[in-house]
């Protein structure tokens, strides 16, 4: 099957839809499917605006169709409500060619969470244009599916998510400098920007020592703000793992996540989660693998306490290859003549 995937979201950006996307295209491309990955490495960009970390592409006019066009795609997803997701979405609507989209991150809140001044049901009228003429909104939770259905956007399909087994597991060496801090050791892994809530969680009273891994626009000042926090930086691989592995608990105060891919990675180190009761983590956890309170500091807490086989044994559940499967079983098929007349 030939498939074409558009994303907004690609390397060397780092976040979890990304690490989403290439894992799924790595499985599908290993089940013997030829992909097109249509990403912003491809064109001229420019940084987002209050996020320059993230590059949007600026590419031609046509330049998306044309390619798009002459792949021959059997099935089109456009996976993020950018740039590219915009003009994919033109092309494919002005050839009469289905398509799906995914909803991977509580767009308006994320939204609002940048500028302030933004009304998160504004952006919701986007949302709900951008992705209303589609065959089906990929959602990894129920809890996604449901608010989309809320919002007039009912056509959602399960598209879960997955972990690499091979490398989070619980019996690989433990990093020594995050092992070596005082302990309890508080992790929080992903990106370092406002909307992910980190402050929530270094503004924290509880003892022991507070680790931030990863990178991002808020980094500088939530680290001169919380001095006696350990800023990591982005790690990847191994590295990564090790660090899960050192830690007590793994804590993850997003509230914008429909996720939070970074959860079940932990998990399947062995270390429990810490998070507020909130849609991603209130679809993912279970009471023996994580708490959920208002209170992150209850959470941290009482999250301590848990066993890390059981979390270990839970987050080994998640594959990559079953997310790859639900991501074929949900595309909508583009059959010979629509091809020819496109």
């Amino acid at each position: 099957m030939r498939i074409a995937i558009v994303t907004d979201a690609w390397s060397p950006q780092v976040n979890g839809v990304v690490r989403t996307l290439q894992s799924v295209a790595a499985e599908l491309r290993a089940m013997g499917h030829e992909l097109c990955i249509v990403s912003p490495d491809r064109y001229v960009s420019v940084p987002c605006p209050t996020y320059p970390e993230i590059r949007l592409a600026l590419p031609g006019p046509g330049v998306v169709g044309r390619t798009l066009g002459q792949f021959l795609p059997d099935a089109i997803h456009i996976a993020t409500e950018g740039p590219l997701g915009l003009l994919a979405r033109r092309w494919a609507l002005a050839q009469g060619l289905p398509f799906t989209t995914a909803y991977h991150t509580q767009f308006p809140e994320y939204v609002a969470a940048r500028v302030r001044a933004i009304d998160p049901e504004f952006v919701w009228r986007y949302v709900r244009w951008f992705h209303a003429p589609s065959t089906a909104i990929l959602a990894s939770t129920p809890s996604v599916a449901a608010t989309l259905a809320a919002h007039d956007l009912p056509q959602s399909r399960h598209w879960g998510r997955g972990v690499d087994t091979a490398l989070f597991r619980p019996d690989g060496p433990r990093d020594g400098f995050v092992a070596g801090l005082p302990g309890p050791v508080q992790l929080y892994a992903g990106r370092v920007a406002v909307e992910k809530n980190i402050a929530a969680f270094l503004a924290t009273d509880m003892p022991g020592t507070r680790v931030v891994v990863g990178d991002g626009p808020a980094r500088a000042a939530l680290a001169t703000q919380y001095p006696d926090v350990h800023f990591l930086g982005a790690k990847f691989g191994e590295d990564l793992a090790a660090i899960y592995r050192a830690a007590d608990v793994f804590v993850f105060p997003s509230r914008t996540d429909t996720f939070g891919l970074v959860m079940i990675e932990a998990l399947a180190c062995g270390t429990p989660v810490a998070a507020l009761p909130v849609q991603g983590p209130l679809d993912v956890l279970n009471p023996e693998v994580g708490v959920m309170d208002e209170a992150l500091e209850r959470a941290i807490g009482q999250a301590l306490s848990l066993d890390r086989t059981s979390c270990a044994a839970f987050g080994q559940e998640f594959s990559w290859r079953r997310s790859a499967e639900q991501f074929l079983a949900a595309l909508a098929r583009i059959d010979r003549t629509m091809r020819e007349a496109a």
